[in-house]
């Protein structure tokens, strides 16, 4: 089965050794999105600006791979305080198309660079 790197400059490069997207068989595997801004790799301040971030960051590999946030069948976000959960919700809410997908919320000990919030996504092309 052949798989397809997605990748595109609207999202941030990888901080590691891994794709920012796999295609395989139509499924779409995101890589975690941390709120970092794809132009100066920086961290957006505060859990809220990074979870806004995340998924503009997403949605911008979606679009590289013809997807939309439609497309999305399952969802994983990470926090650092599970305290947030109701401000990151908000800030998913608005960017996630109905019916909304499948969803899991964790608590990490630590995300990469300290973030405050990391989201994943696995998306399926329509047809």
């Amino acid at each position: 089965m052949p798989r397809e790197v997605i990748s595109t400059p609207a999202a941030p490069a990888a901080i590691g050794p891994y794709s920012q997207a796999v295609l395989v068989d139509g499924f779409l595997f995101c890589s975690g999105s941390l709120g970092m801004d794809p132009a100066t790799g920086e961290l957006a301040e505060g859990v809220e600006a990074q979870a806004e971030r995340s998924m503009l960051n997403i949605e911008a590999v979606l679009a590289a791979a013809g997807m939309t946030t439609a497309d999305i069948v399952k969802t994983t976000i990470f926090l650092a305080d599970l305290t947030n959960f109701a401000t990151v919700n908000a800030v998913y809410a608005r960017h996630i198309a109905e019916p909304p997908p499948a969803r899991s919320t964790i608590q990490v000990a630590a995300l990469p660079r300290a973030a405050e919030v990391e989201i994943e996504v696995t998306a399926r092309r329509p047809g």
